[in-house]
């Protein structure tokens, strides 16, 4: 693009622009001839995909912003009327980030201008709530407006169909073409009123499915920590544990209500490092059994156990461990059905689903593929996301997941056990599956696909001393997953592991998913074989950093 170029396209997106504060900004850098900043700004658009929009606040197609938030509106509207949903519900959710209240009217403003109908939750909650909405109202479709877990500065736009799931292609590329199709701002008709601001009533009856997850006359004794990680979960959650009967969550006060700087953060996701340690410092103030966190949006939940050999004296469990702990509860309380999960997740469900003689399905990563498993009954995936309600949401929902983790510690409490018992249960019957992530951010996008390359060209032969008995690039999809940008590595030797690389589609990272199986006889095994599976995957780490390069 020319310096000309550079400065019309600056200009016309100045003219109309909606917001004063991103005019403001563009203007500055305008009148200051930020030419670096402007190319980044306006060099292309930010793209449409399976996840939405998410991206950095600020002026520019290239940013999030009201102008950015239109055009796709418009183009989701468009598509729903080319699909004859013409008059159908719109249903709109926010979270509390800088923002999103303006991108929630706005999507409103834009279905009823287009001739749908728009239904906005009453004010900023978690995201299964929306999500619940959507088939509880019979909606056609739904947005939320959130960035889960990002850092403070990005926003999103995460889009569902009718049937309370994500959009998966061929709709995120159907609604990419109208969104392109949009020319100008000024083509969108937005009335300033028309659409419904809902009461308490969804929420009410999402509240009412919650008790749905536990089994009636369950022991509900367990004490919690909880964390709302600045975001929008406390009040449904706690909501929801008095409902059930559990003690009252003992708050991290300091990250309890909503705050879109999330000040005591670097960032608010809970697998971070640090996020949690306000959260462990009240637990060991007050002692409970457990230290639950929701993300941002709280549909992740993130728990954490008391232990003894662990600095601080708590520890968080991985992804993985919460999602086997939860299928061997489901288990345990007679679930039938299919247990699903993406395949960046631990091979630990298949064996559990395998043993109680239930369904076990693996999709690609995403609850927008989870969430479509035929007759699902449980999907988890490793970045603490759970799906323990299908009929009720059909998406990752940390409130439920949350309350299910809270039975499980309860049933454990009666019988003088703990979460971390359990988990050696499930090692002695089905081996240990240790698992980790190598997982690089990165400033400049490039890397990544350097990394890639590298790994196509030169896929490695073995891996920790391990060989590779097998090396599959996802992009040609495989018999019973569509493509997608990753690579997939089986390794045995004198133990199996597994390791799946691809580029993260919510965040400029590098992922890599480890998983090493070590047999165990009995308990005694237990110790050597987590020395011994810690080795391998820090082994592994080493190895594949070698080869992509990094």
């Amino acid at each position: 693009m020319t310096q000309d170029d550079l400065l019309s396209r600056a200009q016309a997106w100045l003219a109309e622009d909606p917001d004063p504060e991103t005019r403001e900004e563009l203007a500055t850098l305008l009148d200051g001839g930020a030419s670096d900043e402007l190319t980044a700004r306006f060099a292309g658009t930010l793209q449409f995909g399976t996840a939405g929009l998410r991206g950095e606040l600020g002026a520019g197609p290239m940013r999030m912003n009201r102008s950015v938030v239109i055009r796709a509106a418009a183009g989701l509207a468009a598509y729903l009327k080319a699909k004859g949903e013409t008059g159908g519900l719109v249903v709109i959710g926010y979270d509390a980030r800088y923002k999103s209240a303006d991108f929630a009217r706005d999507t409103a403003a834009v279905m009823i201008g287009a001739g749908l109908r728009a239904a906005v939750l009453p004010r900023p909650l978690p995201t299964p709530v929306l999500a619940y909405a959507i088939r509880h109202l019979g909606a056609v479709a739904g947005v939320e407006v959130t960035a889960s877990h990002n850092p403070p500065r990005d926003n999103g736009y995460k889009v569902y169909l009718g049937d309370g799931s994500q959009i998966v292609p061929p709709a995120d590329a159907e609604i990419a073409a109208e969104i392109d199709a949009v020319r100008s701002l000024a083509d969108v008709p937005r009335p300033e009123t028309g659409w419904e601001t809902l009461g308490d009533e969804v929420l009410e009856a999402y509240l009412a499915r919650t008790d749905a997850v536990l089994t009636p006359g369950s022991p509900r004794t367990a004490r919690t920590v909880y964390t709302a990680m600045h975001g929008v979960g406390k009040d449904v959650l706690t909501a929801a544990f008095g409902r059930a009967g559990f003690p009252p969550p003992a708050l991290v006060a300091a990250q309890a209500e909503p705050d879109p700087a999330f000040p005591t953060v670097a960032f608010p996701n809970p697998e971070e490092p640090g996020a949690m340690d306000l959260a462990f410092e009240a637990a060991r103030a007050v002692d409970p059994d457990l230290v639950i966190a929701n993300d941002p949006d709280a549909d992740r939940c993130a728990v954490a156990v008391p232990d003894a050999s662990v600095e601080g004296g708590w520890r968080m469990l991985r992804g993985d461990e919460v999602g086997a702990l939860l299928a061997a509860h489901l288990v345990h309380k007679g679930a039938t059905g299919v247990f699903a999960e993406s395949i960046v997740s631990s091979s630990l469900l298949g064996r559990i689903a395998e043993a109680a003689g239930v369904g076990y399905e693996e999709t690609l990563t995403g609850f927008k593929w989870i969430a479509r498993v035929e007759g699902l009954r449980y999907g988890y995936e490793e970045a603490l996301g759970y799906c323990v309600d299908p009929e009720g949401v059909r998406d990752k929902d940390g409130i439920t997941a949350a309350l299910l983790v809270a039975e499980l510690a309860s049933v454990l409490k009666e019988q003088d056990r703990t979460l971390l018992d359990l988990l050696d249960d499930l090692a002695v019957a089905h081996g240990l599956h240790a698992t980790d992530q190598l997982s690089v951010r990165v400033e400049d996008l490039s890397v990544i696909a350097n990394a890639m390359a590298a790994l196509r060209e030169r896929p490695p032969v073995s891996l920790a001393g391990l060989t590779v008995v097998s090396a599959e690039d996802l992009t040609k999809g495989t018999e019973t997953l569509p493509p997608t940008d990753g690579l997939r590595y089986h390794l045995e030797g004198d133990y199996k592991a597994r390791v799946i690389v691809r580029p993260s589609g919510t965040e400029p990272k590098l992922k890599c998913y480890l998983e090493v199986v070590v047999p165990v006889a009995d308990a005694r095994g237990l110790a050597p074989a987590r020395a011994k599976g810690a080795e391998l995957l820090t082994a592994i780490k080493r190895d594949l950093s070698a080869a992509a390069g990094l």
